[in-house]
């Protein structure tokens, strides 16, 4: 059987001299038969897994080729990621325009002036700028996000973001708006900065030849799992942009934080939003068969991707292109049923997939992964969004039972960073069961609010 430059790319059936497989072929095709053409060609090959290859030279250099490029600092914003361009270890340091050296800000509620120099830019993309800056008055480093603004419109990143309080989001502590010679309107949101991401902190381990330890797993998860529950259940916000570069981590106390908001929405039942979201390798499986009336389980596939990939030390579904990526996702669940393909898109119920079997979750992680943390893994990659377990339940998982541990401390002895004081927002809906596991007794006294 002959795929052309379909099956070139899967390395089955190819012709010599054939050309390799270009995106530029894919647009050619519509979605169904480019789909159909990938998943035939992916029956007709041997198919080798992550778990399969761990430690193999051959994947470790592909698996770097295919990953972002590294963000060299974070500052309450990581840029979204530009495949191709070149990174190193050296911080990125450009050249400041000159109208932000010095901003002055009024703050209105404590009646003073606060000015800002800024030091060095740590972030560019199509968004804006993001650069750190010190507050004159106080010494404190911050992160400030510049991005352009329409007059038109309000700036929805803002209006989400003066709604969130929680120790495991990245606070907004001003904002303020400033225009260019040109008559550019810029919106500048003053974040809390926070120096590294667990995007750097993996991709250490993995320069190292390491796993990550299985604890700061835990608790990247856990807080990311803490952050979700606040914003799906308190806010009604959907982040839709959960990956290693939008998790800032405190080198020290390993407190998380969730950032980069620019692409978060309060999900309105009924009302459409656009499929064409979220970065690829988290991208949950109904965004790809664009689906318009998704829900906030699309942040909790991009968790559970992310809770694979601190596991396994690289991406779990490392997609080339947007169909590619539920080519990945197939290999690993297996081709999915009408009824999930119906909670996911139902226009797509009729198309006939090849039948590919689901690969054993245990023959992906290797033999010493604990089994609760491959259980978790399953449960938050499941391809219908209602049986994907939500942000509350997982963090009620025995997989964090250590952190409830009141004898619990980081490597180095320090004590865990705050996990228990929980907002009356991020409970909503939990029984009293639910409750009992997830508040350890020796924590009960920081939720009052609880009458436990």
């Amino acid at each position: 059987m002959e795929f052309g430059v379909l099956g070139a790319h899967f390395g089955v059936g190819v012709k010599e001299n054939q050309p390799p497989f270009s995106n530029t072929a894919a647009q050619k095709l519509n979605f169904k038969d480019y789909l159909r053409y990938r998943t035939i060609a992916l029956q007709n090959r041997t198919i080798k897994l992550p778990g399969e290859l761990f430690g193999s030279n051959d994947l470790r250099n592909v698996s770097v080729l295919l990953l972002p490029p590294i963000i060299m600092a974070s500052a309450g914003m990581a840029p979204a990621p530009e495949v191709g361009k070149p990174s190193g270890d050296a911080m990125l340091v450009d050249k400041l325009p000159e109208e932000i050296n010095e901003m002055k800000i009024r703050d209105e509620k404590v009646e003073k002036t606060i000015s800002y120099m800024a030091e060095r830019v740590v972030g560019q993309g199509s968004f804006g700028i993001v650069f750190q800056a010190k507050c004159l008055e106080t010494g404190e480093t911050v992160a400030i996000k510049k991005v352009l603004q329409d007059k038109r419109y309000k700036n929805r990143e803002l209006q989400t973001m003066r709604l969130l309080d929680h120790p495991n989001v990245v606070a907004l502590k001003h904002c303020f708006f400033s225009t260019t010679d040109k008559d550019e309107l810029y919106l500048n949101l003053v974040l809390e900065y926070v120096p590294e991401t667990v995007y750097r902190v993996a991709k250490h381990y993995s320069r190292a030849n390491q796993r990550m330890p299985l604890i700061y797993v835990k608790l990247y998860t856990y807080q990311i799992c803490r952050a979700l529950a606040y914003i799906h259940g308190g806010i009604g916000v959907c982040h839709r942009d959960i990956k290693p570069q939008n998790l800032l981590v405190n080198p020290h106390t390993h407190q998380v934080k969730l950032c980069d908001f620019g692409s978060a929405k309060v999900l309105v039942k009924g009302e459409p939003n656009i499929s064409y979201i979220c970065s690829r390798y988290y991208r949950a499986p109904e965004l790809i068969f664009g689906a318009t009336e998704y829900t906030t389980a699309i942040d909790i596939w991009s968790v559970g991707c992310v809770l694979a990939e601190l596991l396994l030390g690289q991406p779990l579904f490392p997609g080339e292109s947007g169909v590619d990526q539920l080519v990945e996702i197939i290999k690993v669940l297996g081709t999915p049923t009408r009824e999930e393909i119906k909670c996911m898109n139902p226009n797509y119920t009729e198309f006939k997939f090849p039948q590919i079997k689901a690969h054993p979750w245990h023959k992906i992680f290797h033999k010493r992964m604990p089994p609760e943390a491959v259980d978790l893994v399953s449960r938050l990659l499941q391809y219908s969004p209602n049986l994907r377990c939500t942000a509350l339940e997982a963090l009620v998982h025995p997989f964090f039972d250590e952190l409830r541990d009141a004898n619990a401390r980081l490597p180095n002895g320090r004590p865990l960073p705050p996990l228990f004081n929980f907002k009356p927002q991020e409970l909503k809906g939990a029984s009293l069961e639910l409750l009992a596991k997830l508040i350890p007794e020796h924590a009960r006294k920081q939720c009052p609010f609880l009458g436990f």
